[in-house]
């Protein structure tokens, strides 16, 4: 081999290294370092890239994976497509989404995934020639294992804050059981065949209250500057608010939050999202394998720490470790374990708001020694010696001629939920000037 022709040669390698690592770079670059990204086969195709715009990465939905879907145990959703409704908080010029897999016992795969405004409240119909085909680290096909998740690529499209988006997924393979969160309180639909590319909607034949494999909706933009979690249970997640009207606590709190920037109130531009799960304990985790309904002592990491530009956590947490736990909870472990979170959110300086556990007084299964727990544990919150600011849902929606109670005009019915005017009550409660300042992280 002649000098010139190894001179050559050197220059070819060292090209191909450059560009391989430049791939490598990008790649992670555009990874939050949070998600499990597998992708495998599929056909290349040209994405619908975000191009690069001025703004950041904020959460514009969020819903917890909480189990394994009932009777989807086998083929899971086999041939069909899912297409979820979600609610954007606020909106952006870019959007990704992430996909769970959590509660799957075999490897899911995903040919083909899109993303869309909806043409209208309550619809599986898109507005034409909004839809945009995702992809995953370049290719339209992805593989999640049983028990990750995946984050898309970035998608340009026009979101509208306060608009529905339609986030569609397509498995040919078996796949079961769904990873699911089941108190959507928002239709969701399905149909048979591929249809992640459908604007009419006439093909989705299946309506459900709860969203499939969908954990978070993010968007690029310049409309907020951080992200709110909401972190609860049953009374965050918004059991028994009216369906398709977006009436949970944190929807109210964002809608709020976005008046009161419009007024020119001088208030921090974030987002809000839910982070609320049914049955939700802080100590305890459901039953199942793998375990369903996470403590939250176990899902705060993947629920708040790990969400895009998180400044701001408000944790709702508590009465069902009261509630469902035999006899009842020690108080000293359930603030231990809530001052376990404040000090995980500490760490990665987020500010911890908290709230007071409101009554339950007029349930059946109450009795004097769970409300004496749930008293120490107030008094403790309230004396500011658990969360860096306190809301105190507790005072602003219980009865005042029965304090153990829930006032007749909040009560959903069942003595422990509160309906529609209950959560705008609730968000009414939260001091927005909370989401003032910080707090330095804590090595």
């Amino acid at each position: 081999m002649t000098r010139r022709h190894g001179y050559a040669l050197l220059t070819a390698i060292v090209a191909l290294i450059v560009a391989l690592s430049t791939a490598v770079y990008v790649g992670v670059a555009a990874d939050t370092g949070t998600s499990d990204r597998t992708a495998l086969s599929g056909s290349p195709v040209r994405p619908s890239a975000a191009p690069v715009s001025a703004g950041v990465w904020v959460g514009s939905w969020s819903a917890s994976p909480v189990g394994a879907e009932p009777g989807t145990q086998a083929e899971g959703m086999t041939g069909r497509s899912v297409r979820n409704v979600v609610h954007a908080g606020v909106g952006g010029t870019s959007a990704r989404i992430t996909l769970s897999n959590l509660y799957g016992r075999t490897p899911l795969a995903i040919t083909h995934a899109s993303l869309a405004l909806a043409a209208g409240p309550r619809t599986a119909a898109a507005q034409p020639g909004t839809t945009r085909r995702l992809t995953f680290a370049g290719t339209t096909t992805v593989v999640i294992a049983a028990g990750g998740q995946v984050l898309s690529d970035a998608v340009a499209l026009a979101v509208p804050t306060g608009g529905d988006v339609l986030v569609t997924t397509y498995s040919p393979t078996l796949s079961g059981p769904v990873t699911y969160h089941p108190t959507a309180r928002q239709t969701s639909y399905a149909g048979p065949g591929d249809l992640t590319e459908d604007e009419t909607g006439t093909g989705y034949t299946e309506q459900v209250d709860h969203w499939r494999y969908l954990t978070a909706l993010d968007v690029l933009g310049d409309e907020a500057d951080g992200t709110v979690v909401a972190f609860g249970d049953s009374l965050t997640d918004g059991k028994n608010s009216t369906l398709d009207a977006n009436a949970r606590w944190p929807d109210f709190l964002n809608r709020r939050l976005r008046t009161a920037l419009a007024a020119g109130r001088d208030l921090p531009r974030y987002s809000v999202v839910n982070a609320g799960i049914g049955g939700n304990r802080v100590l305890a985790d459901a039953r199942g394998r793998p375990l369903e309904n996470q403590a939250g002592i176990r899902r705060f990491r993947r629920d708040v720490l790990d969400r895009p530009n998180v400044k701001i956590v408000v944790i709702d947490l508590g009465i069902n470790d009261i509630l469902r736990t035999p006899g009842t909870v020690d108080a000293g472990k359930l603030l231990a374990g809530l001052r376990d979170l404040v000090r995980q959110a500490h760490a990665r300086g987020i500010k911890v708001v908290g709230a007071t556990l409101m009554p339950v007084g007029k349930r059946t299964t109450w009795n004097e020694a769970r409300e004496g727990v749930r008293q120490t544990v107030n008094a403790e919150i309230r004396a500011g010696r658990v969360y860096d600011a306190v809301v105190d849902f507790d005072k602003a929606l219980r009865d005042p001629y029965n304090p153990l109670g829930l006032r007749a005009m909040y009560d959903s019915g069942d003595r422990l939920h509160p309906n529609d005017k209950g959560y705008e009550r609730m968000a009414d409660t939260f001091d927005l000037a909370y989401l003032k300042g910080s707090t330095a992280a804590r090595l």
